[in-house]
């Protein structure tokens, strides 16, 4: 669990970075919610996270984008059985593709653009299993809480600690690479320096 973590987690964190660069108003956004819930006298943990939905809605909708296994693990049907009225004979091996349920304009409004409001309510990520970035039901990934809780420790660490911006004028590419991970075609590079108000924490780092 944590070697077939550490791939995608990483890669999903790269994603929410790029997309933030190129919102830089949803980055800021982010940022005044982490500075406003947690604040500066320390590293926000575990227990933040209720306090945070906007920092939520951000991993939520960079899932949805850019979900790490487009292609979710392959499902192998152990006898005859009918799904959605198609018939799937025995032996069958059936691959869900997660990237284009996500981004199906009948599931989705503007299912292209980032658009955190979409994951605003508390249940509209599960509303009729259409969003499927870890799969779902007894076939949902092991480490899914576990890469959750993760990337939002790891994102929000990097939010509160440090400014983000562009290298240049140019918006971050966003072409995905192809392979059986969605990783950047490209991968990104971007300028940071410490917050002042966090430069005590960082020193004891």
């Amino acid at each position: 669990m944590f070697v077939a973590g550490t791939d995608t987690t990483a890669t999903t964190m790269e994603w929410a970075m790029s997309l933030l660069l190129n919102h830089p108003e949803v980055l800021q956004k982010v940022k005044v919610e982490i500075d406003n819930q947690v604040g500066s006298g320390r590293l926000l943990d575990d227990s933040d996270f209720a306090k945070l939905p906007y920092l939520r809605c951000v991993i939520n909708e960079t899932l949805r984008l850019y979900p790490p296994q487009p292609l979710l693990l392959p499902h192998f049907s152990s006898k005859d059985c009918t799904v959605g009225g198609f018939h799937v004979p025995r032996g069958t091996i059936l691959l869900v593709n997660a990237w284009f349920m996500h981004r199906n304009p009948k599931l989705w409004e503007e299912p292209t653009r980032f658009k955190l409001e979409r994951f605003e309510a508390i249940d509209e990520e599960r509303e009729g299993f259409k969003y499927i970035p870890f799969g779902m039901m007894r076939r949902v990934c092991p480490g899914s809480s576990m890469g959750l809780r993760v990337l939002s420790l790891a994102l929000g660490a990097l939010i509160q600690c440090f400014d983000w911006e562009r290298v240049g004028k140019e918006m971050v590419d966003m072409n995905p690479s192809l392979g059986f991970l969605l990783s950047k075609a490209e991968p990104l590079e971007a300028i940071c320096s410490p917050c002042h108000s966090m430069t005590n924490i960082l020193s004891q780092l």
